[in-house]
């Protein structure tokens, strides 16, 4: 079902993607099932012609993963979405729809590490160029431009470090120059940050985050503006293979509903956390786009209708110091991933990036004493209970080892 232009965003979490099934469920039924009958030669040759309207083959088309998908580019006010198996399927996908061999990339530099490795070391296998950027400076992006770029990815917020990229600048650059703009819009969804209204032409989320919200489905999407576009992505999705399953679809949908209140909660506690590690004397710095001080805080009010729930922060005692806290934190739990109900809490300096080296580590903008929260739904003054019993821990700690 298609809500009206005019109905709230809210109301379209709820609704979005619900069509009219046999018996009148009121969720998408689970439709479990690899392939789809015919009814008869002539019905199936016009449906792998496109000639009709129906399933065949849950790969390449099931009423479970539509509706989501449906639902998908309503809320991020796309024209059609594609759902993946993962994030990593969805960003794969989308970049190789969309480049040759000789094409070049520009991406942001403070990514999601496993998007800097595949366009790095796979793409590059195919002659696909790449050129790691800061792309919240413009001038960056411009300075690398060349008739070859295809296409800017960009994730604003970026991954860890916070960094806001102004996507209506970005994409008046990409176009001006024959480019695509593909924007990772998982730390904001789609409650907060539209990137098809500041030009952008696909938009891609990791699933398993914010609109799941419940820590336990992978998946991820694609979301077009035009119709030549999706043709172009649905062809390769269903070349690489790297679908999403009915069951994960159905709980994707399931956490939707909830999208917006959860992004509300998300986005009130991390304010006040932020607020809280800002006025703390072992933290050196904050990143959070609703805090004043964040650099980009401007472009921020302009792109976010609120902050979200992910926080960086530099902790004053470097690696160790990192290792202490999250040696320390009990309510917070000590995992990767984000956007869940839960709190989580990582070190990149001794956790995700400790493989990269130093030097590797600070050019991306990686430090030893960077730690990245997911804050999540729990009553926030439990948060920073347990957030100041650890630091407290990390304060005795390096006062020992003096």
């Amino acid at each position: 079902m298609s809500c009206d232009k005019n109905t709230d965003f809210e109301s379209k979490c709820v609704h979005a993607g619900i069509d009219e099934y046999q018996y009148g469920p009121v969720v998408p039924p689970i439709y479990q099932t690899s392939t789809f009958k015919f009814e008869s030669a002539s019905h199936g040759g016009s449906l792998f012609k496109g000639e009709a309207e129906g399933y065949i083959y849950s790969r390449m088309l099931n009423p479970t993963v539509k509706a989501l998908e449906d639902a998908l580019a309503e809320l991020e006010g796309g024209h059609k979405a594609l759902a993946c198996g993962s994030g990593m399927a969805a960003i794969n996908t989308a970049i190789t729809a969309l480049v040759k061999s000789g094409d070049h990339v520009i991406c942001s530099k403070a990514v999601y590490g496993p998007t800097s490795t595949l366009l790095a070391t796979v793409f590059s296998k195919f002659n696909v160029a790449v050129s790691f950027v800061n792309t919240s400076d413009i001038q960056k992006v411009k300075d690398v431009v060349k008739p070859e770029t295809k296409v800017i990815y960009v994730e604003t917020p970026g991954n860890p470090t916070l960094e806001i990229s102004d996507l209506e600048a970005i994409s008046k650059l990409a176009h001006e120059n024959d480019a695509k703009v593909v924007v990772d819009n998982t730390f904001m969804s789609p409650a907060l940050q539209q990137p098809f209204d500041f030009g952008v032409d696909v938009v891609v989320h990791s699933m398993t985050k914010f609109l799941n919200g419940h820590a336990d489905v992978v998946a991820g999407c694609i979301v077009v503006k035009d119709e030549e576009t999706y043709l172009s992505v649905r062809k390769t999705l269903n070349q690489l293979g790297g679908v999403l399953e009915p069951f994960n679809a159905f709980l994707v949908h399931r956490g939707l509903k909830t999208l917006s209140l959860r992004m509300e909660k998300h986005s009130a506690n991390a304010m006040i956390v932020a607020e809280y590690l800002e006025k703390h004397p072992l933290v050196e710095w904050v990143k959070f786009p609703g805090l004043k001080s964040h650099p980009q805080y401007e472009i921020g009010l302009k792109q976010h209708k609120n902050h979200s729930g992910i926080i960086a922060f530099e902790l004053k005692g470097g690696i160790r110091a990192g290792e202490v806290l999250m040696n320390s934190v009990k309510l917070c739990q000590l995992a990767v991933s984000l956007g869940g109900v839960e709190t989580l809490v990582q070190h990149p300096a001794s956790m995700t990036h400790l493989t990269m080296g130093k030097e590797s580590r600070e050019t991306a903008g990686i430090t030893d004493g960077l730690v990245r929260v997911s804050v999540g739904i729990e009553n926030v003054n439990d948060l920073i209970s347990d957030l100041e019993q650890a630091l407290k821990a990390v304060e005795e700690t390096m006062m020992q080892e003096v």
